[in-house]
């Protein structure tokens, strides 16, 4: 068995976690062992916000504003980048198709593939946005809420990027098409998690954007594994 193939070894029908962990598994692997495509979205975000200090000049009080929305657009627009390749390699090699007749519930094979996505998109986009922070002069207060927003926000940019990716699989452009269904629905996201550190660097309080960031978050990892299921299931028939 090579390493497209999903090892499938459940007792019996309904194993959710053991599903779930499977596929967690098997992703982070192929991450592994396909380091430069993991790579690529986090040398972007780094690039592209890295650039804003050099053009918009030395105004420390203009940086610190303009922050929190060049770091969360530049990774809204990171994430984007690895959503095609997040089910096409599997529909390609024929793994969809094993895994709609595995003994695992669908939606827990595809749970584990987005926190998988998150784990290798998401996750170090998050922990290197301090390093990124600091360039725009930030506090060290600041820099703690922007790491907080996107660990609470980018899970949500897997969840519907995982929608738009399952919903176009197999047709022609997909990558245009799967930008074109996220980027309005990224919107909310974008607003409350820059909204935070922008509320904080105000001097008002945040914990409205937080909390609406940690329920969607939470809304999504319980009904967005059935609504790709769902997906997937119709775009393969």
């Amino acid at each position: 068995m090579n390493e497209q193939t999903l090892t499938l070894s459940a007792q019996e029908n309904g194993d959710v976690l053991p599903g779930y962990a499977a596929m967690v598994g098997r992703e982070l692997l192929l991450a592994v062992r396909s380091r430069g495509e993991v790579v690529q979205p986090a040398v972007f975000f780094v690039i592209v916000a890295s650039l804003f200090p050099l053009g918009v000049g030395a105004d420390s009080n203009l940086l610190a504003r303009i922050a929190p929305g060049v770091v969360w657009v530049c990774g809204l627009l990171a994430a984007l980048l690895s959503l095609p390749r997040l089910f096409n390699g599997d529909f390609i090699d024929g793994t969809l198709e094993q895994m709609l007749l595995s003994p695992y519930p669908l939606a827990a094979l595809v749970g584990g593939k987005i926190s998988a996505h998150w784990l290798t998109t998401g996750l170090p986009l998050s922990l290197i946005a301090p390093v990124l922070g600091l360039q725009f002069g930030l506090a060290p207060n600041e820099l703690g809420l922007l790491v907080v927003t996107l660990l609470l926000g980018t899970p949500m940019l897997s969840m519907i990027g995982a929608i738009a990716a399952a919903l176009t699989l197999g047709t022609r452009g997909s990558s245009v098409l799967i930008a074109l269904l996220v980027l309005p629905l990224y919107v909310p996201v974008l607003i409350f998690g820059a909204g935070a550190v922008e509320a904080s660097l105000s001097g008002v309080d945040y914990s409205g954007h937080l909390a609406l960031l940690g329920a969607g978050t939470l809304l999504g990892g319980v009904f967005t594994p059935f609504v790709v299921a769902a997906a997937l299931r119709i775009s393969l028939d």
